[in-house]
């Protein structure tokens, strides 16, 4: 079993397809978020398929579909982690993570759970966490399986 911690960017891209809602739901995969992660998250998947009905990608039933796909990974598969467990390496997270310290919720989490964290984000990098690509991670579970 893989322990990450899941990025808001890799989040919201993943939900919306159905490739990344069938990667999310791997059982091979225990996947965790910071609570500032998932209001993020929550956010931005309304405002994109708000975005895609406006722009007429999806048809306002495809887009009610499309909300009720990506909730089911959200609220079945990730484990959302309230601030008052990790806040306490707030300041450790900041200093890892320079380029943009408002990511350092997950930071701080995965320091806390001693695991890596699932990201595109070259701002993590270097960080002291071990980090995952999709790709990277998509072929490791080939591998394993």
């Amino acid at each position: 079993m893989m322990i990450l911690i899941i990025d808001a960017n890799i989040l919201i891209a993943e939900l919306l397809r159905q490739r990344g809602r069938e990667l999310l739901r791997n059982q091979q995969l225990l996947i965790y978020a910071a609570d500032k992660v998932i209001e993020e998250t929550n956010y931005e998947i309304q405002k994109r398929i708000r975005h895609m009905i406006t722009t007429g990608k999806l048809s306002k039933e495809a887009g009610a579909d499309l909300t009720q796909a990506a909730s089911e990974p959200l609220e079945t598969r990730i484990i959302t982690v309230p601030q008052i467990e990790y806040g306490y390496l707030e300041i450790e997270a900041k200093e890892r993570i320079p380029r943009d310290p408002d990511d350092w919720h997950t930071v701080a989490l995965t320091i806390h759970l001693d695991a890596a964290i699932w990201t595109q984000d070259n701002d993590f990098l270097g960080c002291g966490c071990p980090c995952w690509t999709t790709d990277t991670l998509i072929s490791h579970l080939k591998r394993m399986s």
